[in-house]
């Protein structure tokens, strides 16, 4: 029996609980329901090569894997980490002085658990990758209608656009071949980004040949292809649904005192679950609640500030102005730090921020985030800007909650309750090479 067989046989008994209905709750409970793919062996093992394999950047130096790596939780452990230009991986990366970054990755890197179930309808921080059924394509995309045709899901589209970032995975301007044309704006169709990239993988003959039994052996790969085995790979990979809560809401097991009233907290009076809602704790919105602003912020090439305004940036719509997407809450103590910028680097940190938006935006410490020493400097301009963290305060859409130390601590307790230790260590985990023969991220 392969690996693949054996972790997807126990995730099929996972599935195959049997419901029952829990009591005692201050509120209702979310379903333990839940829409996954269905398994699809030969593209998982496929994508678990090119999750891993750093052919699929531009300087061939980063891969998936590097911001999204299982030792840091599917994330890196950083507030902002360096992608191009970097060397090493996690909290020990730092800037490669012979090539460093063009760009600064502006944004937090969010943890990968259970994005291939149906419900998550939008991607990265500010959902500028959503499900729209007004869209002949169904979605929207950053590309609008120039996006390529022909992923099978949401998540294969998300895959899509590391590879076009210069900061993330494309590199510098002139330096390769991606990089060129993602700069002269040629992303699509022959000789586009991604075309080249799926060139480089056809011209490998172990991804040719692994290919050939999923699109037929006569049709060129198309990077839509790489991005379905990647997406599949993901989906089945990092799957979290069987955490001390999952086993409370499927089989009625009970949890520990503290966590128990840290849930009737959650889901009752603290008002939690008014935005972490749903089985995976988050309503799929969008919510401005005074996050700190922190690293090189969201701006077009013209523009001179160190500002993320968030949905904003996406909708055009005022009210939308720093709000970002509700995160997923599953293994949530595993997977600092916090926040859009990961101005949070402690769990408490973040749940105390939640209970007075403002007052804790106003009270920020430095302290709190986690940075590479040497990109650092200037990555407080906003924070040290009165006028900007006024702008941050006034989108506040949180009320403040009161909250004693005691209940802080039941709180927190619940929020462990949703780790599940499995999907932390994955289903297939690192490979031991990858056909590119590149060296990997371990």
């Amino acid at each position: 029996m392969s690996g693949f067989q054996r972790v997807a046989g126990v995730l099929v008994g996972i599935a195959a609980y049997v419901l029952m209905p829990t009591s005692g709750s201050a509120g209702p409970l979310p379903s333990a329901d839940v829409n996954f793919p269905k398994f699809d062996a030969p593209r998982i093992e496929l994508g678990q090569f090119l999750f891993f394999d750093p052919i699929l950047s531009g300087n061939k130096t980063v891969s998936c894997a590097t911001c999204h790596h299982p030792k840091f939780n599917t994330a890196d452990g950083l507030s902002l980490g360096i992608g191009d230009g970097g060397i090493g991986l996690g909290t020990d990366r730092k800037v490669d002085s012979a090539n460093p970054p063009e760009k600064r990755i502006p944004r937090n890197a969010p943890a990968l658990f259970n994005l291939g179930a149906s419900e998550f309808i939008s991607f990265f921080h500010d959902g500028r990758l959503e499900v729209d059924k007004t869209r002949a394509s169904g979605i929207r995309t950053p590309l609008g209608g120039e996006m390529e045709s022909g992923f099978a899901s949401l998540l294969s589209a998300q895959t899509m656009f590391p590879v076009l970032s210069a900061s993330e995975m494309a590199g510098h301007f002139s330096e390769n071949d991606v990089s060129k044309a993602v700069r002269q704006g040629v992303l699509t169709g022959d000789g586009g980004a991604w075309d080249i990239l799926a060139k480089r993988v056809e011209a490998i003959p172990e991804y040719r040949s692994q290919f050939d039994p999923i699109i037929g052996s006569d049709k060129p790969i198309h990077f839509t292809d790489i991005s379905d085995a990647i997406a599949a790979f993901v989906d089945f990979e990092w799957r979290a649904t069987n955490s001390p809560f999952d086993l409370h809401l499927r089989l009625g097991q009970q949890l520990e005192a503290l966590a128990e009233a840290g849930k009737q907290l959650f889901y009752g009076d603290a008002g939690c679950a008014t935005c972490h809602s749903g089985l995976f704790q988050t309503d799929h919105q969008f919510h401005a609640i005074a996050m700190p602003q922190i690293g090189p912020g969201k701006a077009a090439g013209f523009e001179r500030h160190q500002r993320d305004e968030g949905r904003m940036r996406v909708t055009g719509n005022f009210a939308d102005a720093y709000a970002f997407r509700t995160p997923s809450l599953r293994n949530v103590a595993h997977t600092s730090p916090y926040g859009h910028s990961g101005a949070y680097g402690r769990l408490e940190e973040v749940v105390r921020h939640h209970l007075d938006p403002v007052g804790s935006l106003n009270a920020y410490l430095e302290a709190s985030a986690v940075l590479p020493v040497e990109v650092g400097k200037g990555d407080f301009a906003v924070m040290r800007n009165p006028e900007e963290v006024a702008k941050i305060a006034a989108a506040n859409a949180l009320a403040p909650v009161n909250l004693d130390e005691q209940e802080i601590g039941e709180i927190i307790a619940f929020l462990n309750a949703l780790t599940d230790p499995q999907s932390l260590k994955g289903a297939l985990g690192i490979p031991a090479s990858v056909p590119s023969g590149l060296p990997l991220d371990q």
